[in-house]
């Protein structure tokens, strides 16, 4: 029987780096081949592979039907983006194949559909994932069964107008206790763009306008948002993936970041595109208020994988340190949220309340560093050092301006 004689049953995909597995994007095409290695001569009737490529979600929900009625609810959906079968090795005339001892390989080829695919995912309630699976049938045994997974990057490349525009707002709150007021806490936010790419720093320029009788402490999150959808319900799950901890405001004085740094973390890129997962971003700026709830103001945020053009704006250039690290795109990792750097919300507050505050960092004459992309077909050369200077520089250490001064 063949099961005894298979030394090794393996999928090798090509690579054009080694030991480095292969990321591919729509209308790429996929290649490698099958490795069947045996030790005596076997008898197979064919070996035929199967591609495929899915979003799907799924999830429960407990539901009450009266006060000693309950049951639970299974919510799923899916897309398919790729399906591709290929037959390796078969007889015309439907006779076995006899395969000598010693190692035999099959190469295969397919191209990937030309319209866009959904970057790889893995998430707490759904997954996008695509693979290649191999099936040895021989006459009078079990078939054997391989099955590889690939990754697939869908290119969001930050260089656009819509991903270059600045992103700003402001948001005002009255601080209430009670039936008493304490008066008026106000933040403005801006930062250079809404795009950018994981390892970069974004510089947050902020104003803080405390009118009340108590310290406030102004902080800043970046925030993941997974969505799945199905059967027309949602579910969202928010992780906090990068904290920023501002110098305490007290009562009526002003605090101003200028360019304070918040760094974003290897973290998948922005998924928009899918009809049933979406990962999406933005950046909170909060100011804690005692004995109220905090006042936040949400910008937009989209993280790409082809980095800013070194050239692409004056404005966006500034303090951006191109460094994308892809551990995100392994298949095998845990969710992203169990690691130390991607924590819930209610965590990040009770870290950043320890944290000792960091002091003002004016980033407005920062070098460049160089430009390192690790991404498949989308590799750049290190453009040269420079440095902007800012004709109007701000000190370093920024304090409190009190309004009654």
């Amino acid at each position: 029987m063949i099961f005894d004689k298979l030394k090794k049953f393996d999928i090798v995909f090509d690579s054009p780096e080694v030991d480095c597995p292969p990321v591919f994007s729509s209308g790429d095409v996929v290649s490698g081949r099958v490795v069947v290695d045996l030790c005596g001569e076997s008898r197979v009737d064919s070996l035929k592979l199967h591609a495929e490529g899915f979003a799907k979600v799924h999830w429960t929900e407990s539901r009450s039907a009266g006060s000693s009625t309950a049951y639970t609810q299974n919510f799923s959906d899916e897309v398919e983006y790729l399906n591709r079968r290929e037959v390796l090795l078969q007889a015309d005339n439907g006779e076995v194949t006899v395969l000598p001892a010693g190692r035999h390989e099959f190469p295969f080829s397919f191209q990937l559909p030309e319209e866009t695919l959904v970057t790889s995912f893995e998430g707490k309630h759904g997954s996008i994932r695509y693979w290649v699976k191999v099936k040895l049938h021989r006459p009078w045994s079990t078939v054997r069964k391989i099955k590889k997974e690939f990754t697939v990057i869908e290119p969001i490349d930050i260089n656009t107008p819509a991903l270059l525009a600045p992103q700003a707002g402001t948001k005002d709150k009255m601080a209430r206790a009670w039936y008493r007021n304490f008066g008026q806490v106000s933040v403005t936010a801006k930062i250079d763009r809404k795009g950018y790419t994981p390892g970069e720093v974004i510089p947050v320029f902020a104003e803080f306008d405390n009118s009340t009788s108590r310290s406030v402490v102004p902080k800043a999150y970046i925030i993941q948002t997974q969505t799945f959808i199905a059967r027309g319900t949602m579910k969202q799950k928010l992780s906090v993936v990068g904290t920023l901890c501002g110098d305490i405001v007290g009562a009526r004085c002003r605090e101003t970041w200028h360019g304070r740094a918040i760094k974003i973390p290897p973290v998948g890129p922005s998924i928009l595109q899918c009809r049933i997962i979406k990962v999406e971003y933005m950046l909170k700026v909060c100011v804690d208020v005692p004995g109220t709830s905090k006042l936040c103001l949400e910008l937009p945020l989209v993280i790409g994988t082809i980095p800013l053009h070194p050239f692409g704006s004056r404005t966006s250039s500034v303090s951006s340190q191109y460094s994308v690290n892809l551990e995100w795109l392994r298949m095998a990792i845990p969710e992203q949220p169990e690691r130390n750097s991607v924590v819930t919300e209610e965590e990040a507050e009770q870290r950043s309340s320890a944290v000792v505050p960091q002091p003002t960092e004016d980033l407005s004459g920062i070098l460049e560093r160089p430009l390192m992309a690790f991404v498949q077909e989308f590799r750049y050369r290190p453009p040269p050092v420079y440095s902007e200077i800012d004709p109007n520089p701000q000190p370093l250490n920024m304090r409190p301006r009190c309004m009654t001064c």
